[in-house]
């Protein structure tokens, strides 16, 4: 007997300019399931769901709820239709109580007085029933980013959704409140809800997923029951080819059992009672002291915004310290940028878009940026442009930069491919240390495992690497030593042979305990 779909897409094409974002895709959401949508960055998921969600409009295609064709045309009329999303960026008032929060935008029966009693009440009872533990009265401002996730879902659920859509929900969270979000799901799921779960975690949607869907390069792959699915089978699909999966996850552990010993021979790079500004005036980073040897990578691991950015933009003398830095015992302080250049220092930001990027500037000037008066870009005090376009296509092929060429105006390029121009300028020059923000963010599989090679490679040559990431995993699989980081505070180091993710999970959300 078959069940009938909640929600079936059928032939949705979206085109933005000349890119053709969606090519006739299909996909049904049956009643009481959590479907995985999975796929490469620029594959479509995030579209797709955005058409559903009424912030874009389709070129072609119907959508059918629960058997009916509907037109969303704005969120508010998807939420009309049951339907809510849950983005990665919260549209939240930090000054505000949960409550005032969660029902921001809809109706109250008693306007204008504004008297919260009754909702609050209503969040309480949807907190207990689905295991989203928050306090109503509690300000927004005050909350850890999990929590702040909770208070996004309880806004859908409020509005009384059938259809809850989460892009990248576990992104920000600590271990413990990923499990603790996939129990709610499966709460929610047995309440008759279902939920698109957008991912590029494989592992996660295994776990969690009733069904899958892969989209590739915004057309529909396949799509399968979760308990049918390999990881093989989900990377083939994402990429178009044959990906030895355990391999490439398992080559960079391999790799460091054979240098691990190594660490701690040399002290590269020495940093002593660092204190950071933010952009309040106060200080974001506080008493942080850490060495990095060569042959060495520390993580820093850390919930997003808790001081990552203002660190390593002290460290490069961004942004204005207190403290001391020093590289192979000279100290840095009150260097200029590209005499930290010079010393051997690379660094890969967070903010692609807004650190390290010229967008009006050409692929090629990018790809030397910050070392185009150098040697053997420049000649006295002319570029040589021979130099310079050769290294720009050696670099775009090795890397696979997606690009018309290295005179292509830089603004053109995808995120994916932004990313991967920034990651060729770093690898590129001459290193001593190597910063790096979230290096794979917006890669595709095959680029992340390269990314991994490489970095491998820099330490078995002797670099010292400073490797900052929203992505445990990542940080558990490359790191030899990892530091905690908790509201500008380093809270601990560990060293690899103590790891465990949940330990480190709670040291994340600021529990101060022995591992």
């Amino acid at each position: 007997m078959s069940v009938e779909s909640l929600l079936h897409l059928q032939g949705v094409r979206k085109s933005f300019g000349a890119v053709t974002a969606l090519h006739d895709v299909d996909l049904q959401l049956l009643p009481g399931q959590v479907h995985g949508l999975l796929g490469g960055n620029g594959a479509g998921k995030t579209t797709l769901m955005n058409i559903v969600y009424g912030l874009y409009r389709p070129d072609a295609g119907t959508i059918l709820l629960n058997g009916q064709p509907v037109e969303i045309r704005s969120p508010r009329h998807a939420i009309d239709h049951g339907i809510g999303m849950v983005h990665q960026h919260f549209l939240q008032i930090p000054t505000y109580s949960v409550t005032q929060n969660v029902v921001l935008g809809s109706r109250l029966n008693n306007w204008p007085a504004l008297r919260l009693a009754e909702p609050a009440a209503r969040i309480r009872e949807l907190s207990s029933r689905f295991g989203l533990a928050v306090d109503p009265w509690a300000t927004i401002e005050g909350l850890p980013m999990g929590v702040r996730q909770r208070v996004e879902i309880l806004k859908a659920l409020y509005r009384g959704v059938r259809v809850l859509i989460l892009d990248e929900p576990t992104t920000n969270l600590t271990p413990q409140e990923v499990d603790q979000l996939f129990e709610s799901l499966r709460l929610m799921v047995r309440d008759g809800m279902s939920v698109v779960f957008i991912t590029h975690k494989l592992r996660e949607a295994m776990s969690v997923c009733d069904t899958i869907t892969v989209l590739r390069e915004g057309r529909h792959i396949l799509t399968e029951p979760g308990h049918q699915m390999t990881e093989e089978r989900i990377v083939n699909a994402m990429v178009g080819g044959e990906v030895p999966v355990h391999e490439s996850l398992q080559f960079a552990s391999d790799a460091r059992k054979a240098i691990v010993h190594a660490a701690g021979k040399q002290k590269v790079f020495q940093v002593s009672d660092l204190e950071v500004m933010g952009d309040s005036g106060a200080p974001a980073v506080r008493n942080v002291s850490f060495d990095i040897h060569a042959g060495e990578i520390l993580g820093v691991a850390g919930v997003a915004g808790n001081g990552q950015v203002e660190l390593l933009e002290g460290l490069l003398n961004i942004r204005p310290y207190r403290g001391r830095v020093m590289l192979d015992g000279k100290d840095l302080g009150g260097r200029t940028t590209g005499e930290l250049l010079a010393a051997g220092i690379a660094y890969v930001p967070e903010d692609r878009l807004q650190d390290g990027f010229l967008p009006r500037a050409n692929v090629a000037q990018n790809l030397i940026l910050g070392y185009q008066r150098r040697a053997p870009y420049s000649r006295n005090g002319m570029l040589n442009w021979r130099t310079i376009l050769s290294t720009a296509q050696r670099l775009i092929q090795e890397y696979q930069i997606r690009t018309q060429g290295p005179k292509e105006t830089a603004a053109n390029l995808s995120g994916g491919n932004i990313q991967r121009v920034m990651l060729a300028r770093a690898f590129e020059h001459p290193r001593r240390l190597l910063m790096i923000h979230n290096p794979t963010s917006g890669l595709d599989i095959p680029s992340v495992e390269a990314v991994y090679r490489r970095l491998v490679k820099f330490k078995e040559a002797g670099m010292a690497i400073l490797l900052v990431s929203d992505d445990l995993d990542e940080l558990l699989l490359l790191s030899d030593r990892l530091g905690i980081l908790y509201r500008g505070e380093l809270v601990r180091t560990l060293q690899r042979h103590v790891f465990d993710k949940y330990a480190i999970g709670r040291y994340m959300s600021g529990v101060k305990e022995h591992v």
